[in-house]
């Protein structure tokens, strides 16, 4: 399985509580240095809480899934007003 498909299988396990909130997660891109970039969806993109349902939630699925990724971003984040 390559790492995209890792990346994904770990957004699986928690996608059902992000959807169950209105929202959801997409994978950007992967960069060489092994960074998951993401966006938050729906309800993720304007919620208060989105970043601590980044680092909480997200990167902490990711990283545990696939041990080489090396941390994760949301390309929206910063966007956020």
């Amino acid at each position: 399985m390559d790492l995209t498909a890792r990346v994904d299988a770990a957004l699986e396990t928690i996608r059902p509580y992000l959807i169950a909130d209105g929202g959801n997660v997409a994978i950007e891109e992967i960069t060489p240095e092994n960074i998951v970039k993401v966006k938050l969806l729906g309800n993720c993109g304007s919620c208060k809480m989105s970043f601590m349902t980044m680092k909480a939630g997200i990167e902490q699925a990711i990283i545990k899934a696939v041990p080489e990724i090396k941390g994760v971003e949301a390309v929206d984040l910063a966007t956020q007003a």
